[in-house]
């Protein structure tokens, strides 16, 4: 199979790192507001995918995160009255419920950008 490499910008032979094992980062939506086809886009194409390659034999650990931490997400509770942690939370349910109606798989697992902030930090100094 071959893959486009925005890196060498060519088409090139898909090798993984691992054999039979691929890992797959895709950045996920800012959870201010309720999803649009713009967030779904990447879920749907990158479920399909993930879906292909377990299909081809590989194991495939695929991450996607929710930005729960930003200043649309903090305009929104302002607006709202409430602490943004309660705005995100409410948008991660809401999109978990709008995948699963598309019936777009769950990521390997979805780390959240406030659970992170001090490898963050670790990784700027």
């Amino acid at each position: 199979m071959k893959i486009y490499n925005t890196l060498t910008k060519k088409l090139e032979e898909f090798v993984p790192i691992t054999p039979g094992k691929i890992t797959m980062y895709v950045c996920g939506p800012t959870v201010y507001n309720l999803i649009h086809i713009g967030n779904a886009r990447p879920m749907i194409v990158f479920d399909t995918f993930r879906r292909y390659m377990t299909y081809r034999g590989y194991e495939v650990n695929y991450v996607s995160n929710f930005t729960d931490v930003d200043d649309k997400i903090i305009k929104a509770a302002n607006e709202e009255g409430v602490d943004a942690s309660k705005i995100s939370e409410r948008y991660i349910a809401e999109c978990r419920k709008d995948m699963e109606g598309l019936g777009v798989m769950p990521a390997t697992t979805h780390p959240q950008a406030t659970q992170e902030i001090p490898e963050m930090i670790d990784m700027i100094r």
